[in-house]
């Protein structure tokens, strides 16, 4: 079972001038900690579910960055970007960047993005939802085509391409490794089956059945179900201890998890609290494996 975390807020002690400095602390104690993932969420206003939309937020791909200059070995991704935020190309190009940078820790966390208020905020195009299923479609083949070193047009449903070059080329082999965020039945956990490394479920009762769901679509696609990374994402109580972190980590492998990434409220520090529980989890295997 890996282990990572997710900071889906900057509202630290002390305002805007210590965000670097305490972004900067929890990436080097994940990394020093020994936790698989560092994530942030692609997202340009704070989500009501986290806070008010006037709480800082930093751009994603900065931040990562940023991280991965202080770090050594933990892998760094979003959790996840809005397809629409940016040209398909350019995030591939972004992603590569982020990969060639870090040594080869990035992931392309991507899904059909959702946030129109920020979207309508900042003058960016918010497409209905049906053509922002074909571009994230158009994503996922380019980047594979552009991740192959394929210079050839490209034609999609959405987005056209002359030449996708990308050079330099990612470091990590055979690419950064693709996760599809998102739980819907018909296009999405479709999209992880024929184009994703990793799918991320929310952590809930509905989990098995997602689960059960992604391995339709893999037997449908003829791909190997076992290939494909299961993420959840949760969240630990206020005052949480690594004891709970494990059994949470437990609970979830049990369900068929295979990589568990806890995201940190406002207020918690949980770098620390996680890599006490590493040792634990390392231990833990998920059904099926």
């Amino acid at each position: 079972m890996r282990i990572g975390l997710q900071v889906p807020s900057f509202t630290f002690p002390g305002g805007p001038e210590r965000i670097a400095a305490e972004f900067g602390r929890i990436a080097r104690e994940a990394d020093r900690g020994g936790l698989a993932s560092l994530w942030v969420m692609d997202h340009l206003f704070q989500i009501q579910s986290v806070g008010p939309a006037e709480e800082p937020m930093l751009e994603g791909y900065s931040a990562l960055a940023y991280a991965a200059a202080l770090t050594e070995d933990i892998t760094l991704g979003t959790m996840v970007t809005g397809v629409s935020y940016r040209s398909p190309a350019l995030l591939v190009k972004t992603v590569t960047t982020l990969d060639v940078l870090s040594g080869g820790r990035a992931w392309l966390g991507v899904g059909a993005a959702w946030n129109e208020e920020e979207s309508r905020g900042l003058g960016l195009h918010f497409p209905p939802t049906a053509e922002r299923f074909e571009l994230l479609e158009d994503t996922l083949r380019l980047a594979h085509q552009m991740w192959k070193g394929d210079e050839s047009a490209f034609e999609g449903r959405r987005i056209s391409a002359e030449r996708p070059l990308n050079s330099p080329p990612a470091v990590r082999r055979p690419h950064p490794p693709i996760l599809v965020g998102g739980m819907g039945e018909k296009k999405t956990l479709r999209f992880v089956a024929k184009y994703a490394d990793a799918c991320n479920i929310f952590d809930g009762e509905h989990l098995p059945h997602k689960l059960q769901v992604l391995r339709e679509h893999c037997e449908r696609e003829g791909r190997d179900y076992a290939e494909i990374e299961k993420t959840s994402l949760t969240v630990l109580p206020d005052t949480a201890s690594a004891g709970q972190a494990v059994d949470t980590a437990g609970r979830l492998a049990d369900a068929g998890v295979d990589h568990v990434i806890f995201s940190q409220r406002t207020g918690q520090d949980l770098a620390g609290v996680l890599a006490e529980a590493r040792a634990e989890t390392d231990k833990i295997v998920p059904a099926g494996r």
